[in-house]
């Protein structure tokens, strides 16, 4: 089972990847992934679903992003190699700033700026567990 939001952009719904690789709506379940859904307790509840009971979305729908976008902060050259490229000096204090959120689905096109002239081809991707974990097997994952 993997979580998933589809449909088109800004009206995506939550959903899930079964076992046979289709497209299921969790939308009666929850309203869409957030802090409250994704939390240990409701993760669980979600697992012991029974997948094939829930409505098969039809077709090929878009595949939104995984979550909706709150706020970025990001700090800027934390990685000696990444400020060697930029030409830049690694400051000696982090400098922390904040990115406007967007987040597209994997096939959607990333639409640049108008006039921009260079664009930093970064990814990003954060992860919060909640606790921390290392090396947790798939059977613990929501333990």
């Amino acid at each position: 089972m993997k979580l998933l939001r589809y449909g088109p952009a800004g009206k995506e719904k939550p959903g899930l990847l079964d076992s046979d690789g289709k497209i299921r709506d969790l939308s009666k379940v929850i309203d869409d992934f957030n802090g409250a859904t994704l939390s240990p307790a409701s993760l669980r509840k979600i697992a012991k679903l029974n997948e094939k009971r829930l409505p098969l979305v039809k077709g090929r729908p878009r595949l939104g992003p995984p979550v909706v976008p709150r706020r970025t902060f990001a700090i800027a050259l934390n990685y000696a190699k990444h400020a060697a490229e930029a030409n830049a000096k690694v400051p000696s204090e982090p400098f922390v700033f904040t990115k406007t959120c967007e987040l597209t689905g994997p096939r959607d096109n990333i639409v640049l700026p108008k006039g921009s002239k260079k664009t930093d081809w970064e990814v990003e991707l954060c992860l919060v567990m909640g606790r921390k974990a290392q090396h947790v097997s798939k059977r613990d994952a929501l333990n």
